[in-house]
């Protein structure tokens, strides 16, 4: 499928968004280790949530969805099942790095396996740790497929306290996963801030997790069964910056997203647009199960170029893609440093992106840590996604005010985590 948008006219109006995709991610997991049934209403349906319920449904979890409301039987830490085949994780590094982890504490042998994509995504951050807890794990080149063989059952992981390399919500999970079947008191540390989203889950689901500062997090090992979760998700801020990006970057816009995820671990996107220009506002701020919430408003004004790096770039790590399309519209130069990480997601992003952006015209320069682009550069023409759901949705916001049309070839790979991309810029006045 190749896709190319035009904006005639200013984008106004309120909308909603899927539940978000990192919750979707956890919620089907835990609640498949807790026992009893567990109901999660606004469930991202996606091809990414999809690896992590057929993954279930192997272990011999049952599940249920109707709709986007998921309900799930839970068998307790222990409950799964060998499975019979290889659990097929997709290109979703959260899953496999998360099924590493919960196999672990469960003791349940399987192998772990993916897309070509993801057998390219390092591994080694969560095999060295989860060794040094005595976890039976092997890997081809500290690379997908892993192998998890069997433990006894009696015999607890050991305990560890861990200095993460890098600040990474999947890795610390995967390890606060295994913890909870530690011989005791597991301490976790990060050289900078990455998302709780699983601090605070697990802990509503009454795990004994302590956040430290800075950036230490502690586990103790279950004294009792999780219990099931009865949620419902917010929406995913990370599909909501493709929408207040679109927003931001065509004059006289004036956008609401409603009930929208504001863990200040992701908002980075929200704090780097309010510094080029736009009007931010969150009204209607909640807590639900200890995940911030709120309405987003934003109305365009010109955008200026500004410099990230440091913690931002962590709070925003998976939208620099979108980021980099406000960067185009923007006045001066914007500089991204300390961004390395961008280069071991679904794609190498600093390399694929700058390539793409400059068959637009656009003009910058790539570091080994980031890029500079220059704004107002942009001249239109054929870009290719690259398989990366972010990059294709990104691509084809640049065509939302460039001189010349946009087309994004192979950009069906956006249904992998927002299958409503199209749907809702339509239903704010564009044309795809």
């Amino acid at each position: 499928m190749n896709l190319s948008i035009t904006a005639t006219t200013p984008l106004i109006g309120a909308i909603t968004l899927p539940g978000d995709k990192s919750l979707s991610h956890r919620a089907a997991l835990f609640a498949s280790m807790a026992e009893g049934t567990s109901t999660v209403q606004r469930f991202l349906v996606s091809g990414v949530t999809h690896a992590m319920l057929r993954s279930l449904t192997a272990l011999g979890i049952e599940w249920k969805l109707e709709g986007d409301t998921l309900t799930v039987t839970g068998k307790g830490i222990t409950g799964f099942n060998p499975p019979a085949e290889s659990l097929n994780c997709g290109n979703s590094a959260t899953t496999i790095r998360m099924l590493a982890g919960a196999l672990a504490a469960s003791g349940t042998p399987g192998v772990l396996d993916g897309s070509e994509g993801l057998r390219c995504r390092p591994m080694d951050r969560i095999i060295e740790p989860l060794a040094e807890m005595n976890v039976p794990l092997t890997s081809s080149n500290n690379c997908a497929p892993l192998t998890m063989t069997e433990r006894n059952a009696a015999t607890k992981l050991k305990a560890t306290n861990y200095k993460l390399p890098v600040a990474s919500a999947q890795v610390k999970s995967c390890l606060i996963l295994a913890a909870l079947d530690a011989d005791g008191t597991t301490t976790l540390q990060e050289p900078g801030p990455s998302r709780d989203h699983t601090e605070r889950m697990l802990s509503a689901m009454g795990a004994a997790i302590t956040t430290e500062a800075p950036y230490t997090v502690k586990v103790e090992p279950l004294s009792k069964p999780l219990s099931p979760l009865d949620i419902t998700l917010p929406g995913d801020i990370s599909s909501a910056a493709f929408m207040l990006v679109a927003a931001a970057i065509v004059p006289g816009s004036e956008l609401t997203i409603r009930d929208v995820g504001i863990n200040p671990t992701r908002t980075g996107i929200i704090d780097v647009l309010r510094e080029m220009g736009s009007e931010i506002i969150i009204l209607n701020k909640r807590v639900s199960y200890g995940e911030q919430v709120g309405d987003i408003t934003l109305k365009a004004a010109p955008l200026k170029a500004i410099e990230v790096s440091g913690d931002t770039v962590v709070r925003m790590i998976d939208e620099f893609p979108v980021f980099s399309i406000a960067a185009t519209y923007a006045e001066g130069t914007t500089v991204v440093r300390e961004a390395e990480e961008l280069r071991h997601k679904e794609s190498d992003r600093i390399t694929i992106l700058c390539n793409e952006l400059k068959k637009l015209g656009v003009e910058l320069e790539e570091y080994q840590d980031g890029f500079a682009i220059k704004g107002g550069t942009i001249k239109g023409g054929e870009c290719e996604s690259h398989g990366d759901h972010r990059l294709a949705m990104s691509l084809t916001l640049a065509g939302l005010q460039s001189p010349n049309p946009v087309t994004v070839q192979n950009a069906e790979i956006l249904n992998e985590s927002f299958p409503e991309f199209a749907t809702n810029l339509e239903k704010l006045g564009c044309r795809m």
